[in-house]
């Protein structure tokens, strides 16, 4: 909108009520995941572990109950082993078969903590695709059968030791990366805490019955009493409360609610009690569609992910041929002995992937439960790695670096006139107008506490402006055309205020009388308090920014100088908008895009990276990869150091886990046995398991990332 068009604007003939932000909109997305409000089913894919990575607790559980077990049965086996009995100089009591004992407890590891194992590797193979899971069962089966063997023919001693406490290793690290991922992947647990399972309706009157939740309808009345969640999305019919948000929007403030304000589902009452009316429920609240949100972050897969995946297929290959070239070679260097097996075993043992497996899936399970509690909700894993990457941030000018709603940027006085009096005069002249000028005028007096005069005779000016009368004396306000129409002209600091206005494309609205200015108000789309430092912390990463809108050349430059961004694309149409992001593209730039309307929607497409506006349409939310809850220009810097706190996470893990094989792997084999450095199985599963552990704990470091 240019100047002109503002100015013209002010016709108090025709009203228009003030926008209001509908939140049960804001994130509502694509709700087709929810019904009541229960919570979406996890990820079905563990995508290092297939066929153990369906029910994260259930496995938890398990692994946990089985590795304690497990440990008490090994006692005897440690106690009774020759091995251990010659490293710790110690003889146990001799009874009767009592050479059988590790024999014996060996069998029921195996068969109750070793099993599982097995069972979890098949699907492995029947896809064909061989894992994990298969290198356990391998290096497990072998070493159970051939102690077995031992046991009655005369090969030596078997691997009783050395198999249970690797099975009970590998439960152990198992049961500390379920753990790990069942805490890390604890958003979805929180956010459907949020809802009560109860609500109180009204009905006849004000008569209350306990319905729950998810027996309510659209049009319901419900009772929210104080400290109590709001059961559904709606708007408050009577009553007024503070609300605190800060759950699902960010917002730390609690929100004052009064009639027609919007409330979210999930957010707690305060002190008051309010009347909600229903608006939405189940599937079509803010809170289900920021569920489904933080679940398909989690689900999807990222590059870095897939890049993990096939580092673990082509290190099973490796192991199988480092497995056996180790038995050729030492078979040929030896002949082959149980001291051939036992390398054969533990090279198996360590190129096992586990800590490679979980190297990736805990970053982002951190990354998208960080990125929730920021405010920031990413749709596609792929948007948040490709925002490291990012040149230039383009920026829609109108509701995302603007408020999008008109405002009184600055105000001048005549002499003798003090700023506070004019002021609650004008606002006291615009009372009974619903016009978006006169709506900026009111909220800035109320802004400023200021007690509003009584007036009389109050009429309007059609195309001009406002008058009624005060203290015996006519007054006015309005633009240039009613200057025009009482033959006024500024002067003095009322002319230099209404130049610098002009100068930065603002509207200029006056109060007069019918002889004398007596002050002008500057009006224009206010600029967010948090654009222009989002703008100066972009510029210190490196990132260029751009602004983008349909409003005029100087409207543009005006909010630019202000913001100090370089690059405006002024006068867009909105079918032209993603024509822009492909100029900058063809330069070689990576795109990202800020938008929040219908007609931002192909742009977000377009860019390398979408970010919606949370409090924008679904259009545009649908059409971004990264929604921010909260309409805060800064949650846009909070993206970026996001993805790169989490690529390098990402890359640590991954060189930690990789790393860890390409060194252990020849010690393994037996490389250094010429120095006396060799590593058994139970050694192997154990640096296999602290690896694990090391990586999980790395991953977890990432909740301290500074955003």
């Amino acid at each position: 909108m240019n100047t002109t068009d503002q100015h013209n604007m002010h016709d108090h003939s025709k009203h228009s009520s003030e926008p209001k932000m509908d939140h049960s909109q804001s994130t509502g997305m694509d709700h087709s995941a929810h019904q009541g409000h229960a919570m979406p089913a996890q990820a079905k894919d563990h995508s290092a572990h297939r066929g153990h990575g369906v029910d994260h607790t259930g496995h938890e559980q398990m692994f946990r109950v089985r590795f304690w077990w497990s440990l008490l049965l090994s006692i005897p086996v440690l106690l009774y082993s020759e091995m251990i009995q010659m490293w710790l100089g110690f003889m146990p009591p001799a009874f009767p078969f009592s050479e059988w004992i590790p024999f014996a407890f060996s069998v029921a590891i195996f068969a109750y903590g070793g099993v599982p194992f097995i069972q979890m590797a098949i699907p492995e193979l029947q896809d064909r695709k061989p894992g994990m899971m298969t290198l356990i069962s391998l290096a497990i089966s072998v070493a159970f059968a051939y102690s077995v063997a031992a046991q009655f023919i005369a090969l030596g001693e078997g691997f009783f030791w050395e198999l249970v406490t690797l099975i009970d290793i590998m439960l152990l690290g198992h049961w500390l990366e379920m753990r790990s991922v069942r805490q890390a992947s604890g958003a979805l647990n929180e956010l459907a805490k949020l809802m009560p399972d109860t609500a109180e309706r009204i009905h006849h009157g004000d008569m209350t019955e306990t319905v729950p939740v998810s027996a309510l309808k659209r049009g319901d009345l419900v009772l929210v009493r104080p400290g109590a969640s709001i059961p559904a999305d709606g708007e408050v019919v009577d009553g007024h409360s503070n609300v605190n948000e800060a759950m699902v929007t960010g917002e730390s403030k609690p929100v004052h609610k009064m009639a027609g304000a919007k409330v979210i589902a999930g957010t707690i009452n305060g002190d008051g009690s309010l009347r909600v009316r229903v608006t939405a429920t189940g599937n079509e609240t803010a809170l289900a569609g920021i569920m489904r949100l933080v679940e398909q972050a989690q689900q999807s897969k990222s590059k870095t992910q897939v890049l993990a995946d096939k580092a673990a297929g082509w290190l099973f290959y490796i192991a199988l041929a480092a497995a056996l070239i180790t038995g050729i070679a030492w078979t040929i260097a030896e002949s082959f002995n149980l001291d051939v097996l036992t390398r054969v075993v533990t090279v198996l043992v360590i190129a096992c992937p586990h800590a490679l497996g979980l190297a990736i899936p805990l970053v982002v399970a951190i990354t998208t439960a960080l990125g929730a509690r920021n405010g920031i909700l990413v749709r596609n894993r792929l948007a948040l790695e490709a925002a490291r990457e990012i040149d230039v941030v383009i920026f829609d000018k109108t509701g995302t670096l603007t408020q999008g709603q008109f405002g009184v940027v600055d105000m001048a006085t005549a002499d003798g006139w003090d700023s506070d009096r004019a002021l609650a005069l004008a606002s006291a002249l615009e009372s009974d107008s619903e016009h978006l000028i006169a709506q900026a005028i009111r909220r800035f007096a109320r802004d400023r506490k200021l007690v509003i005069p009584p007036i009389s005779r109050f009429s309007a000016l059609k195309g001009r402006g406002v008058q009624a009368d005060f203290d015996n004396r006519t007054y006015y306000v309005g633009g240039p055309r009613l200057l025009e129409m009482l033959s006024l002209t500024p002067e003095g600091n009322i002319k230099v205020f209404t130049d610098a206005a002009n100068n930065n494309a603002q509207t200029v609205v006056y109060l007069t009388t019918k002889d004398k200015i007596i002050a002008a108000f500057s009006i224009a789309d206010v600029i967010r308090p948090e654009s222009k430092r989002a703008v100066d912390e972009l510029h210190k990463m490196g990132i260029e920014v751009a602004m983008l809108t349909g409003d005029s050349q100087a409207v543009a430059k005006a909010v630019a100088n202000q913001l100090g961004i370089e690059r405006v694309f002024a006068e867009v149409l909105p079918e032209h908008k993603d024509q822009k992001v492909m100029e900058l593209q063809k330069l070689g730039k990576r795109v990202a895009m800020v938008g929040d309307g219908v007609n931002d929607a192909p742009a977000l497409t377009r860019a390398d990276v979408g970010i919606a506006i949370g409090g924008g349409t679904d259009v545009a939310i649908e059409s971004a990869g990264i929604v921010l809850v909260h309409s805060n220009p800064l949650d846009v810097v909070k993206v970026f150091k996001l993805s790169r706190a989490s690529y390098r996470k990402m890359i640590q893990n991954l060189w930690w886990a990789a790393g860890y094989n390409i060194v252990a792997i020849p010690l393994a084999a037996g490389v250094l046995a010429k120095w006396g450095i060799l590593l058994s199985p139970a050694i192997g599963a154990l640096l296999m398991s602290v690896s694990t552990i090391v990586v999980a704990l790395n991953a977890q470091l990432l909740r301290r990332a500074s955003i």
